[in-house]
């Protein structure tokens, strides 16, 4: 079930990359080559949106294991895949750049934010161990519903952060990547909030 990322690495290991860190051109005509530096927005945004992306997996994997609803499981599959080699591409441009997949700074510390992890919630709009461990033990309507919820306020996080981002890029490449994270999540949204209408709820995730 991880293909998509390991072949999303590859291919941006082959043609994402180069277009990614290539910089201007000299007066003799050869290009020069920029490559981010570890503390930088471009390193920042690739590991926490990795991050941030890799939870978003999870959580689709376990809402598709635990109802036969179609549109849900269409749903959790399109997150599945897309994320995935979404993160695939991101990691493959720090192990191109030559930078460790982890950093000892605070999770988006690269755009000034002070978000107080806590209970396994590194950044915003990532769920905490314990909503996690609710969505385990739902099933059905109940587990699409807490699904569609959580995923809404994952989306919100995932929206400022790409947005974040693209307010500061330096590297055209990586900005697109993430100004289409903020047009599809910012879709998804109204999407899974018609979902949640339509299954008599609405977003937010109640208090554990």
């Amino acid at each position: 079930m991880w293909w998509p990322a390991a072949l999303a690495a590859a291919v941006a290991l082959a043609l994402g990359v180069p277009a990614l860190v290539a910089g201007s051109t000299t007066a003799s005509g050869s290009s020069s080559v920029a490559v981010p530096a570890d503390d930088s927005p471009e390193a920042g945004f690739a590991r926490d949106m990795a991050t941030h992306h890799q939870q978003a997996v999870d959580l689709s994997f376990i809402v598709r294991d635990r109802t036969s609803d179609e549109p849900t499981r269409t749903l959790a599959f399109d997150i599945i895949n897309t994320q995935a080699n979404q993160r695939g591409m991101m990691m493959g441009w720090i192990d191109q750049w030559g930078l460790s997949q982890h950093s000892p700074a605070k999770p988006m510390a690269w755009m000034g934010h002070d978000y107080q992890a806590h209970d396994g919630s590194l950044m915003p709009g990532m769920a905490t161990n314990t909503q996690l461990a609710k969505l385990r033990s739902l099933s059905g309507r109940d587990a699409e519903v807490y699904y569609l919820q959580l995923m809404i306020e994952h989306h919100k996080g995932g929206v400022e952060m790409a947005q974040g981002y693209v307010d500061m890029a330096k590297n055209d490449v990586e900005k697109r990547l993430a100004q289409s994270m903020v047009v599809a999540q910012t879709s998804e949204v109204e999407l899974m909030t018609g979902m949640l209408k339509e299954r008599g709820a609405a977003p937010g995730v109640p208090a554990s």
